[in-house]
């Protein structure tokens, strides 16, 4: 369980294929707090911890989570959003975020705001996936408000801190993200589509 807060930003160092599963290997300011078989969100995805040394550790993503995120892409040198599990008895900051991708989305749109940034994304439509105005969203890992809610786009408005401070700063039109809709919305949506 996590919370759409990003603590830092990774480094991606290397990228292995073995079979169908990916191996990437991640440089961070938090390694020297992480342990083997910890979770970690990285762009909202969460995996897990297989192996630690030195400022690096390594993660290992099975086809099924390449196939519904944005993994595919990564490259060396990228940045990732990185969390840590949340602690039971820790404030929630965000919004329930699970660590688990519905589908990814392409940037439309982006724009500086004099003083803040606006994103645009627009995601398939095919998955029933839906967002409402004001509601949560989670765009590679962080914890974010809709605006400009439609059928299958909407938009983000985030504050300098978060420009600077994850890899929203890096996003062009064409940028591919993953998003984690909210939980509880899609609780209810699909309470809806089976009546």
């Amino acid at each position: 369980m996590f919370t759409g807060i990003i603590e830092t930003l990774g480094t991606i160092q290397e990228i292995n294929k073995e079979k169908d599963n990916i191996h990437v290997t991640v440089d961070s300011s938090i390694t020297n707090e992480l342990k083997i078989d910890q979770s970690v969100a990285h762009n909202g995805v969460c995996l897990t911890v297989v192996a630690i040394k030195d400022s690096q550790y390594t993660v290992t993503a099975i086809d099924e989570t390449i196939q519904k995120t944005n993994l595919g892409n990564w490259m060396v040198g990228d940045q990732v959003n990185l969390e840590r599990a949340m602690k039971l008895g820790d404030r929630l900051d965000g919004h329930i975020v699970q660590g688990h991708v519905d589908q990814t989305a392409i940037c439309i749109a982006t724009a500086e705001t004099n003083g803040s940034w606006s994103y645009t994304f627009e995601y398939d439509e095919a998955l029933s996936n839906i967002t409402i105005e004001k509601g949560s969203i989670t765009v590679n890992g962080v914890s974010l408000t809709v605006v400009n809610s439609k059928k299958n786009q909407f938009s983000v408005a985030i504050i300098p801190y978060t420009h600077e401070h994850t890899n929203f700063h890096d996003f062009v039109v064409g940028t591919k993200v993953n998003l984690e809709f909210d939980v509880i919305g899609k609780y209810v949506s699909r309470l809806f589509a089976n009546k």
